[in-house]
């Protein structure tokens, strides 16, 4: 393997230091003594004890995580859904309409399927709260639910599953019981890829969202309108901080599998011997 040119290096140095140089200098203001973020004024974690003494970011931290987790779930279980028909089903009646419609939001503006969904929900008088905000991120995130899920459905032998149906299981014990097992690296991956888009949206749920539900982009994002302080500092770092442990435990975790997948595989040719 070619070790890497000064083109690379210098490349790869510049695009880390654009995304990353920016976090730690938040970070690293989000212990400013100091009410001005530009100022440096000595060490404090007085900004931390801020933000867990404030009632409405956490109230908004709340109803984000419930919003994600809902939304999240049910987006996974359609999207599956969808993706075992358009994979399983081969040609049918309505299939290229239904592949337009569920891809639909991969390219559709934010700022239009915000829209629309509100004005649907103002159609059939549903009041704009959680549940709206749950409907609207479903919509959105079932689509790359779908996409991932495919991709993994895309390399599956489909003779693991003709093999439990002629040993007497129905289509729904097959697909539990031997796809579901196997596609399920793809379905976790898909769930968590549709907690993270709900987390992070701000144009859709401001759109849905109502008085009684406003999400933590939302007020954070309507704080930052009047200044930034360095309580948002604190909490973003609170955030990046949690996203952090979440990605290495992923990572941990998904290591974990592999080589344990890979032991099963040396056992069994082991035993085949």
């Amino acid at each position: 393997m070619r070790g890497l040119s000064a083109f690379n290096i210098v490349s790869l140095t510049l695009g880390f230091a654009f995304l990353y140089i920016p976090m730690v200098i938040l970070v690293v203001y989000s212990f400013n003594e100091s009410k001005l973020v530009t100022v440096w004024a000595g060490f404090s974690t007085k900004w931390y004890g801020e933000v867990v003494r404030n009632e409405a970011f956490l109230s908004a931290a709340w109803v984000t995580v419930r919003v994600a987790f809902f939304s999240a779930t049910i987006a996974t279980v359609l999207g599956t859904m969808a993706a075992y028909a358009m994979m399983r089903r081969g040609a049918f009646a309505g299939r290229t309409l239904l592949s337009g419609m569920l891809y639909a939001p991969l390219v559709m503006p934010e700022v239009i399927t915000g829209l629309s969904l509100l004005l649907l929900f103002i159609a059939i008088g549903l009041d704009r709260g959680v549940l709206t905000i749950v409907l609207a991120h479903t919509t959105f995130a079932m689509c790359y639910v779908s996409v991932v899920v495919s991709s993994r459905l895309v390399s599956f032998d489909r003779s693991l599953e003709e093999a439990a149906l002629d040993l007497g299981c129905t289509r729904f014990q097959a697909f539990m019981s031997v796809t579901l097992p196997i596609i399920a690296p793809a379905v976790i991956a898909g769930w968590l890829l549709a907690f993270t888009l709900s987390l992070d949206d701000l144009v859709i749920a401001s759109f849905t969202a109502g008085p009684s539900a406003t999400t933590l982009p939302i007020k954070i994002f309507s704080s930052v309108r009047l200044g930034v302080s360095p309580e948002i500092n604190a909490l973003s770092t609170i955030i990046i901080g949690v996203v952090t442990v979440g990605v290495l435990v992923a990572s941990v975790l998904s290591k974990q599998q592999i080589a344990r997948t890979r032991r099963d595989e040396v056992m069994a040719a082991r035993a085949e011997a």
